[in-house]
């Protein structure tokens, strides 16, 4: 199964940048991982939120397969404790879902069309973080879910 990330825009903070590098290096043992980033959209400053999110849309479509399982990181999606999350994603593997693709959208949310799309959602946190530290949470928690699943002691219980 090949598991990507897309998100939108680059990761400013290089602290930020170093730990997400961290845990794409240790999925290399796991699984085929890609973190994808779309370019911010030009001249953002001149639309309203909403025109923000159907750009930013726009392109996170562009870059789907029809047969792609999508899964949004959305602050009201499903919340999973992470030995959950792990299972999860082994029924994925099971079932022979060849992509899956989790999206991360920008500060504003995501536009109706990509909603649409979607397969599901998931929220880590009912916190509120920026778009850039769930990139973090995010490969650290996938990380997490495979050494579960390998029963290696990462993770304690």
């Amino acid at each position: 199964m090949i598991i990507r990330l897309l998100c939108i825009g680059k990761t400013d903070e290089g602290w930020l940048q170093d730990g997400i590098s961290k845990y794409e290096k240790r999925l290399k043992h796991y699984a085929n991982f890609s973190l994808e980033i779309i370019p911010d959209v030009k001249q953002a400053k001149n639309l309203s939120n909403e025109q923000l999110k159907v750009k930013e849309g726009e392109l996170l479509l562009k870059q789907l397969n029809t047969a792609d399982q999508v899964i949004l990181l959305d602050e009201h999606g499903e919340q999973m404790r992470s030995i959950e999350f792990a299972r999860y994603l082994d029924k994925k593997m099971t079932a022979g879902v060849q992509r899956l693709v989790f999206i991360i959208g920008g500060p504003y949310g995501f536009s109706d069309a990509v909603y649409q799309r979607a397969t599901g959602q998931l929220s880590l946190s009912k916190l509120t973080f920026s778009h850039q530290m769930i990139r973090l949470f995010f490969t650290e928690q996938l990380y997490r879910s495979f050494s579960i699943l390998k029963g290696e002691p990462y993770h304690h219980e």
